[in-house]
């Protein structure tokens, strides 16, 4: 006998209804509920989806009260963590857009919260779950690299019209949000490749000549700097108006046995590998952000077959009564670092610590 569908709720049906698709499309999940405080973009995502009006919400607790088993929150990312403990403390679990939270203080609330109602938390931290990354998680559990000690990562992906509007010149919430705060992107896939955390940081950059009027999020560049548990360092690069076109993701993993990195070419193209004693010199090697297995209405969806991995975690971890690789706690330890490093960069450089979350 076939087992009842997750009931899925979400809230924010811009960035959101990228799960909420997911979520109808595959055969253990439902999508029973919608949020959202802009009545054009929920009337869009519930035509979308055939929701009847006795579905679809503008006020969060209303929505909460619906027959449901799992929220996801899409909502500006100021709204995540207060959204999320607020669900989770109506009884259900929660998939929660990136970053978990805007402040340490927010960190600390998060975990409890799930810790208090026992309920699933993951991030949906999809680079994550990108194939060449899954791979590479595979390279260095085996050892062909060796120990690794330095780590890059970098994310340029220029937005000024999602940080002030150009048809009335006023800031969007993403202007509220500094460069390093935006961090999981970068930090998610090297932490989980290397199953290390971060201790320290340390950040710099504060310029706006770029884009004046953008706020925090219109700040140039900013560099940050980690040391991790296992005594590795990351570097890592962040700007949402630098030119650079395509957009571009970087990663490097660089070994005491050989590295591993992708190229500068931009989202899905190809990278770099050498093994010590295995060849002569680096050797070429795909970073494909699609799995060319899944049927074609999933991968359509999000970037590559990423929310596919993310969506697929959640559900089976809900189901199977255990705990997601992006748990609370993990969740945190991915998005605590850029918060202090940008709080070091406001104090001029200076090192910090990076908690736990563990006490």
């Amino acid at each position: 006998m076939a087992k009842t569908p997750l009931r899925i709720g979400l809230v924010g049906a811009g960035r959101g209804s990228v799960y909420g698709r997911l979520f109808a499309e595959l055969a253990d999940s439902v999508m029973v509920a919608c949020c959202d405080t802009d009545p054009r973009r929920m009337e869009q995502f519930q035509c979308e989806l055939g929701l009847p009006d006795s579905a679809c919400f503008c006020e969060f607790d209303r929505f909460l009260n619906t027959e449901m088993d799992a929220v996801v929150i899409g909502t500006p990312m100021d709204h995540h963590a207060p959204g999320a403990i607020t669900a989770l403390e109506a009884g259900f679990h929660v998939l929660s857009e990136v970053t978990a939270a805007s402040s340490v203080a927010e960190c600390e609330q998060l975990v409890d919260a799930v810790r208090r109602t026992g309920k699933t938390y993951m991030l949906a931290e999809n680079c994550v779950y990108w194939p060449f990354v899954q791979q590479w998680i595979d390279i260095v559990a085996e050892g062909r690299l060796g120990g690794i000690f330095y780590c890059e990562c970098e994310y340029l992906h220029p937005i000024e019209a999602l940080l002030v509007d150009p048809s009335t010149g006023q800031q969007t919430w993403r202007a509220k949000q500094p460069p390093l705060h935006y961090c999981t992107h970068s930090l998610g896939p090297i932490l989980e490749i290397t199953k290390d955390r971060i201790v320290r940081a340390m950040g710099i950059g504060q310029g706006n000549r770029l884009l004046p009027g953008g706020g925090l999020g219109g700040i140039d560049i900013q560099v940050a700097l980690f040391q991790t548990e296992r005594n590795a360092i990351i570097k890592m690069l962040r700007s949402s108006i630098a030119p650079r076109e395509p957009a571009i993701h970087f990663y490097l993993l660089q070994g005491t046995n050989g590295f591993i990195e992708t190229d500068r070419k931009g989202p899905g193209g190809k990278g770099w590998l050498y093994v010590k004693g295995e060849m002569a010199k680096a050797e070429s090697i795909d970073c494909s952000f699609t799995d060319e297995s899944l049927p074609e209405a999933v991968r359509q969806i999000g970037h590559g077959s990423a929310e596919y991995g993310v969506a697929r975690e959640f559900l089976d971890a809900i189901k199977a009564g255990r705990q997601p690789s992006l748990n609370e706690l993990r969740a945190v330890q991915l998005t605590a670092p850029g918060l202090i490093a940008h709080e070091s960069a406001e104090r001029g450089g200076v090192w910090l610590d990076v908690p736990s979350f563990q006490d």
